[in-house]
C-alpha cells in the first residue's frame, strides 16, 4: 500500500483524495458513550503468530515466484481446515511495467447461508522492491512483508480456527487478497498509478465470489503485527465508514486495547478497502499501522529487507484479533 501522496502536509488532518476538509469525519468520541462491559473473543495468539512464522518461512511471496505458488497452496489446505465453504480466484493482472500476474485470492466462507454478512480481509503476498530500505542498493530487493502482509493474515487464519469452533451469529467471509503491492518503485518518478497496487481487491470487487455479494461492513488488516504498533483512524476509513470505524474502535476500548487503538485522526492511504469500497460499495475500514516518528508514516521497516518475523509481536496480534473476533460475534 501507499500514501495517498496529495493527503501528506505537515500538520493537517487526514483527507480524502478529491474530498475537502469540511467531509473529514470526526475521531471516536466517547463523551456521551454510556459504558459497557463487553468480553472479548477467543483468540491464541500463539497460534496466530504461528500461522505468520509459517508465512515467513516461505521468503518473499512475490506473485509469479515458487513461493508465491508454494504459499497460495498452503494458505487454501489451511482454510478447509476450518470450512468446507471455500473459494479460489484463480485470475490475471498486469503490472505498472506490463508484467503478467497469476494471482490468487483465498476465500473462506462460514455460516454461508446467513443474508447478513461480515467482510474480513488481508493480503498475503509481499513486495518485489525494498524501496524503503536506508540502504539503496537493496532498492530492488524482494521484502519478506512478514509485518506487511502475513501478520493480517495470520490472524484471519487463526480467526477461521475459532469461527469453526464457536459459529457466528452472521455470515462471515475471509478474504485473503493477493497483489496488493506490487506498484511502482518509489524512486520511479511518474512511473504508474494508484491502480496498480491492491490488485487482488480490485479483481474481487468486480468479480465478487458469489454474484450481487454485499455485506453489512469490512474490515481490512494490514500491518497489525508489530510490537507497540499504534492504529489511527485513517481518512479513506472515515469518509466510508465512519460507523463501522467507530465501532471498531470502541470494541477495542472496552476490552482494553485502547493504548493500541488511538482515537487519533491519520492520512488515507491507497489499500485494498479503498476498491471494496468505491467498487463493490461494502463500507470496509482498514486497521493500519501508523507511526508519526517514520519518514512514511507507517511501521518503521515498511518496504524494507527488515520487515521480518523479528518484529511481529503476540501481544499486538491478540489486540487486533481479539478485537475483530468480538465485533464479530457481538453482531446479531
Amino acid at each position: 500500500m501507499r500514501f495517498n501522496l496529495l493527503l501528506i502536509a505537515a500538520g493537517s488532518l487526514a483527507l480524502l483524495i478529491s474530498c475537502n476538509s469540511s467531509k473529514q469525519k470526526p475521531a471516536v468520541s466517547t463523551s456521551t458513550e454510556k459504558e459497557i462491559t463487553v468480553t472479548a473473543a477467543a483468540f491464541n495468539a500463539d497460534t496466530a503468530f504461528a500461522f505468520v512464522k509459517k508465512q515467513a518461512a516461505f521468503g518473499p511471496r512475490v506473485p509469479n515466484s515458487p513461493q508465491h505458488k508454494e504459499c497460495a497452496k498452503w494458505l487454501e489446505t489451511t482454510m478447509r481446515k476450518y470450512t468446507k465453504d471455500v473459494v479460489v480466484q484463480s485470475f490475471q493482472m498486469k503490472t505498472y511495467n506490463g508484467i503478467t500476474l497469476n494471482l490468487k485470492n483465498i476465500i473462506g466462507i462460514f455460516n454461508p447461508d446467513a443474508k447478513d454478512r461480515i467482510l474480513l480481509c488481508s493480503h498475503w503476498d509481499s513486495r518485489p522492491y525494498a524501496d524503503n530500505d536506508p540502504d539503496v542498493s537493496k532498492h530492488r530487493t524482494p521484502v519478506d512483508g512478514v509485518n506487511d502482509g502475513a501478520s493480517g493474515i495470520g490472524i484471519l487464519l487463526e480467526a477461521a480456527r475459532q469461527l469453526s469452533i464457536k459459529a457466528p451469529a452472521v455470515g462471515v467471509d475471509l478474504i485473503l487478497l493477493d497483489g496488493e503491492d506490487y506498484g511502482a518503485p518509489q524512486d520511479e518518478k511518474n512511473s504508474g498509478t494508484e491502480d496498480d497496487w491492491a490488485l487482488g481487491s480490485q479483481y474481487w470487487s468486480k468479480n465478487p465470489h458469489k454474484a450481487g455479494y454485499t455485506a453489512k461492513f469490512g474490515i481490512l488488516l494490514d500491518m497489525v503485527g508489530a510490537e507497540n504498533a499504534t492504529f489511527r483512524l485513517e481518512a479513506s476509513s472515515m469518509y466510508y465508514a465512519p460507523d463501522i470505524m467507530n465501532k471498531v474502535w470502541r470494541v477495542a476500548a472496552s476490552i482494553g486495547y485502547s493504548s493500541y487503538f488511538l482515537a487519533e485522526n491519520s492520512n488515507g492511504v491507497t489499500d485494498d478497502h479503498v476498491y471494496i469500497n468505491e467498487v463493490r460499495k461494502v463500507p470496509t475500514i482498514d486497521i493500519i499501522q501508523n507511526d508519526p516518528s517514520t519518514e512514511s508514516g507507517f511501521y518503521k521497516y515498511w518496504h524494507t529487507v527488515n520487515d521480518n518475523l523479528a518484529g511481529i509481536d503476540k501481544q499486538t496480534l491478540r489486540a487486533v484479533g481479539e478485537t475483530i473476533l468480538t465485533t464479530v460475534y457481538q453482531e446479531k
